[in-house]
This record gives structure tokens, sequence and C-alpha cells, in this order.
């Protein structure tokens, strides 16, 4: 076994058990803390493919293939003796997490367009992003609660954000919904609702529940999901949108996943087809139409490159800019 690669292992791992980890993943910090104290485990690990091996990648993988989650000594023996597998799998699985809570981010943003909406996304993976309007909101400022719900009533899927500021929020009307991703998942077929399941860290109370039942809303009435590149496949897509209604491009974290050289072009694609809301990293692009940083920590809202918020990745937290309601055509 190539030493460059077990080494690399120990550091990534080790990173991961120092930072990434505590507060959120008893588990996973005892399974990555092993990987650096066990030479055997991470030898075993090196065999995977460099770009498959991001711990919670690999960690999900071995969740799905079965791995002894309650005795430590039994899980580094299990990991040695399936390490062909492992880096099998490893090799044909990618991190998809699908967080629909996402959507509590997404909605300030989407709040600002005028419907009916065409909602397409790019890394869509199973479409949990593409159902703002079937999913309920409750967002505590101090000691309020701004309450929506969809037309229909209360949604099984409740989303819970806290927010800063007053945006004027409402639910969007979403009369289209496609997405593009490299290995679409199908919210019906039990073996993706399994993988996107499996990506939720151990410890991580009610995602799973909240991703299960966003699974069944997404099952009982499918996106068009297409395999494809971000910037090649959105143009074709786009133009299946119907035309009476205003298409909206969302790329919610997924340009970070997106080699740097490509992301110019999918923003540029994106812009092209409509509408454009993101949420990434400050200095992930150049898309911004004015300069940006982060105050929080958190990721940048924006609407057609104009920040409107700081908000957390995965949609707990919004912290909207005073002023904001400019941005509104």
């Amino acid at each position: 076994m190539d030493q460059d690669a077990v080494t690399a292992v120990v550091e990534r791992f080790g990173r991961f058990a120092r930072e990434e980890a505590p507060g959120r993943s008893a588990v996973y910090e005892a399974w990555a803390r092993r990987v650096v104290d066990d030479p055997a485990v991470a030898t075993s690990l090196a065999g995977i493919v460099e770009t498959r091996r991001q711990p919670p990648l690999v960690f999900a993988v071995l969740r799905v293939l079965g791995a002894p989650m309650s005795d430590l000594d039994a899980w580094a023996s299990w990991v040695v003796s399936h390490a062909d597998a492992i880096a099998a799998e490893c090799g044909r699985r990618s991190v998809q997490t699908n967080e629909p809570l996402r959507c509590a981010a997404l909605l300030p943003a989407l709040s600002l367009i005028e419907g009916p909406i065409a909602l397409l996304e790019v890394g869509a993976s199973a479409g949990l992003c593409l159902y703002p309007d079937r999913y309920s909101y409750r967002y505590r400022r101090g000691a309020d609660i701004l309450a929506l719900d969809p037309a229909d009533g209360a949604s099984p899927v409740v989303l819970d954000s806290v927010l800063e500021g007053a945006p004027e929020m409402r639910m969007p009307q979403v009369v289209w919904r496609a997405g593009i991703d490299l290995n679409p998942l199908d919210a019906r077929r039990a073996e993706d609702r399994a993988w996107l399941t499996g990506l939720v860290w151990p410890g991580e109370e009610g995602r799973r529940e909240r991703i299960v039942g966003a699974l069944d809303i997404a099952a009982a009435d499918p996106p068009l999901l297409i395999a494809g590149d971000g910037a090649d496949a959105l143009p074709a897509l786009a133009a299946r949108a119907p035309r009476d209604a205003t298409l909206v491009v969302t790329t919610p974290g997924v340009l970070a996943h997106v080699p740097r050289i490509r992301r110019a072009a999918v923003i540029a694609a994106a812009r092209a087809a409509g509408r454009w809301i993101t949420l990434d990293a400050s200095g992930l692009h150049d898309g911004w139409t004015r300069p940006v940083e982060s105050v929080r920590g958190g990721f940048s809202l924006a609407l057609d490159g104009d920040v409107v918020a700081e908000v957390d990745p995965l949609g707990a937290w919004v912290a909207w800019h005073p002023g904001s309601d400019a941005a509104r055509p």
C-alpha cells in the first residue's frame, strides 16, 4: 500500500475527528479516532480512490454495507476484512446530502419573486429542495414564532429555523419542478431512500425523520430529474419549463462540489435561464454583484448575485440583511 495514501487518510480523518464530528456525532468521532490510531484500518481505507475518501461518505458506506455500530473493536476488524468491498462501494457513491431544511434558507429569496414559479435545481439529488411549497415553516425570532404553512394546511414536514431580521415571507407558488444531478436519486426507490437516510450522521436527532417525510412528499409527486452536468444540461431542461411561469434556478450549496474551472459556466447558465438563487460560502466564486464576507461564519444567500442574507448552510438560521427588500423586481 502507498504510504503517502495511508498518511493522507490519517491526516484527513484526524481533522474530521478534531474539527467536524465533535458535538455532532459521537459515533463518527470514535470511528475517525480509531482510523487515526489503528494502522490496519487506515491502510484498509487508503485503498479508496482519493476523491471518495471523505469521512462522511466512507462512514455512510460502512453503515450501508453493515458495519457493526456498537463495538469499536468489531468495527475495526470488519473494516479490515471488507476493505475491497468498501473501496468498490465508495468508488460508485458520492455525498448527496439532500437536506429539506435548506428550504428555510431559500424561502426569503423565493419570497422576492412573483409566482407562479418553475423551480429548477442544479445538484438536486432526490429533489427534496424542490418542494418549498409543500413544507411548513416555523421561524423563531426572539420570543416570537413566524409560522407559514402550505395552502392546503400544515405539512407533516416542519422546518424549524432561527430568524434575525424581518424579511417579507410568503409561500411560493411552484407549478413545475425539475432538477439536474450527476446521479439523480428516486424518492420511490428503496435503495435510494436508504442511501439518503444513511448519509445522516448518527446522533443528528430529527434529521432522518425530516428526510423520510420529505422523501414521502417527493415520491407522491415526483419531480423531473435528469442525469447530467449542470452547465451543459441546464439550457435544454430550462426550455421545458412552462412559459407562463417565472423560471428560478437554484444552486443550494452545490457549487462547492463543482470544480472551480466549471463554476462560472454553471452560474452563467443559471443566469441565462432565469432568476438565480444560491447558497454559497462568500469566497467560493465571483458570481456576486458586490464583494461579500461572512460575519457569522455562514453562507451567503443571493438572488441574481445580490446577497440578501447570511444563512446556516443547512438552513438552521437566517440573518436577513437590512435593505434586502430592494432586490424585489
